[in-house]
């Protein structure tokens, strides 16, 4: 197995950040909806549902990254184009404390995503798979 270039780590360290982010607000307003603070009950339970479905899917993506799963790259990379439109509705929400650490984010993601050192780690051969066509003994 080739080396695993280190753009590679790059992505999966920064999706999994996402990904901690998502659970941990998930988290956050789960604890606030079974305190009785959320103004919309209903919607606090879809919201904490979704946050941590979303979270723990982007942990398997960036251990997926780290495994060198060329099916991991995808979705990390519709990961970031997720996240980009909220960062921008996050700033025009006047949240530039949420939006500009997740715009970073999710721009360096894509870019370590989208790099030509981790195409083609993620694009390799599997040096563990058979031989499409094995040699013929005896004929």
């Amino acid at each position: 197995m080739s080396k695993r270039p280190a753009i590679v780590y790059a992505a999966a360290a920064l999706e999994a950040l996402e990904g901690l982010g998502a659970v941990a607000g998930g988290v956050f307003v789960g604890v606030e909806t079974a305190l009785g603070s959320a103004v919309d009950p209903v919607s606090a339970i879809g919201v904490t549902a979704l946050a941590l479905i979303g979270g723990v899917a982007m942990l398997v993506v960036a251990r997926g990254l780290l495994l060198g799963d060329p099916r991991s790259r995808a979705p990390g990379v519709l990961t970031q184009l997720f996240a980009l439109p909220v960062a921008w509705s996050l700033w025009q929400s006047d949240r530039p404390g949420f939006a500009v650490p997740l715009g970073i984010v999710g721009i360096a993601a894509l870019v370590a995503l989208l790099s030509p050192p981790s195409t083609a780690w993620l694009a390799r051969p599997d040096e563990d798979a058979e031989d499409p066509e094995p040699a013929r003994h005896g004929s």
